[in-house]
């Protein structure tokens, strides 16, 4: 039997703290994709039917109940209650959080104690970003700010991470970057953060490349793995802007730096980031995005990562943001297809169990340990 006895979630969010309703929860499931076409629902998609065969069962319902018997049995326990059942039940043992989503979530200490897991932070340089021009009375105090602000954050944090290659405002401003991803002169850096201080408002993040280019290099000089967003769902409505080969020029100009990219393996565009990691030593794939969003289908998608990226370079994570259930589903559907494609290679004799056992290993837990400096073990799950 191959099964990864526990595992590290690289790559997720808080939960939200608050009861939620049919509409909420579902705008969850959706991700931020926009409401549901009239007379559909976001819980007819792999996504959705996931939650409801994994997640009845550990609230003490039948698999496959309705969507509206479970939600009523999630009120009748409570959101913490909820949380605790379900994120005990994943095997995780230890999340890894991005802190920079907005939203009412919980913070990596407040995950963990309902996990009972470890947690460590992922800090997002755009907030980080906003927080220091909040409180900077200039472009040359903003700039020192921003370099000391992650000085600090990398003391404690295990990596970084950005949306800058999404463009959020419609321009097409991050993907800007891949036309010029060397760092921007001094000038060039003051002139672009004069601009964005002098027209921001509260909430506004910084979309100039020139700005984001510079937040994205002042985080590769702290030597802690950068995580760098390109397929969210719903985080952009253009076709072919979660195509991870736009940040080739970056990664080219970090290469041999000691800093480690990880990116998302999105749909359809998952060979293609297991491409850049076989091309380059510092590149990694995350693949929570391949795995949780496409249910059922996981296993053919693992398949066809396995068959193009080093196994040394795959990272398990559930990417879960809002709801305690996309962990379950992160880890569930991970483990299920796992045991399915390496399985079935040593059922053929193309593998041997002892090789299988490693590399399901490796991408549950292993690499992260290795990647990120991580301990052996968070505390383990009953």
């Amino acid at each position: 039997m191959i099964e990864a006895a526990s595992l590290v979630d690289q790559c997720c969010h808080g939960v939200l703290r608050t009861e939620l309703g049919l509409g909420t929860f579902e705008a969850q499931l959706g991700r931020g994709a926009g409401p549901s076409a009239p007379g559909t629902t976001f819980f007819d998609t792999q996504t959705g039917f996931a939650v409801r065969r994994w997640c009845p069962p550990l609230l003490g319902l039948d698999p496959h109940c309705s969507p509206a018997r479970y939600l009523a049995r999630r009120r009748e326990l409570g959101a913490l209650e909820v949380a605790g059942r379900l994120l005990r039940s994943t095997g995780i043992s230890t999340y890894l959080v991005d802190t920079g989503a907005p939203g009412d979530l919980t913070r990596p200490d407040e995950l963990a104690a309902a996990g009972r897991a470890a947690a460590h932070e992922i800090v997002r340089l755009e907030p980080l970003a906003e927080r220091i021009a909040d409180v900077s009375g200039s472009v040359g105090g903003f700039l020192a700010g921003f370099a000391e602000a992650v000085h600090t954050a990398a003391r404690s944090a295990v990596a970084f991470s950005s949306v800058a290659f999404i463009p959020t405002d419609g321009s097409g401003s991050g993907y800007g970057l891949a036309a010029a991803p060397e760092p921007p002169g001094p000038g060039e850096v003051r002139g672009a953060a004069g601009r964005w201080l002098a027209g921001r408002r509260p909430g506004s993040p910084p979309t100039d490349p020139v700005l984001l280019c510079h937040l994205l290099w002042t985080a590769v000089a702290s030597g802690l793995p950068l995580h760098l967003h390109t397929g969210t769902p719903g985080a952009y409505r253009t076709a072919g802007r979660a195509d991870p080969l736009p940040l080739t020029g970056f990664a080219t100009a970090t290469a041999g730096l000691g800093t480690a990219l990880v990116l998302p393996a999105s749909p359809p565009y998952h060979r293609r980031t297991a491409h850049l990691t076989s091309v380059f030593p510092h590149v990694y794939a995350d693949l929570g995005s391949a795995l949780t969003h496409t249910g059922a289908g996981a296993s053919a998608v693992l398949a066809q990562m396995l068959e193009v990226a080093p196994f040394g370079k795959l990272l398990f994570s559930s990417g879960a943001r809002g709801l305690p259930e996309l962990h379950v589903v992160g880890a569930r559907v991970f483990r299920q297809a796992l045991a399915r494609v390496l399985g079935g290679w040593v059922a053929d004799g193309a593998w041997s169990l002892g090789d299988a056992r490693r590399v399901a290993g490796m991408i549950a837990a292993d690499n992260a340990r290795r990647l990120y400096g991580l301990p052996g073990d968070g505390p383990s799950n009953p």
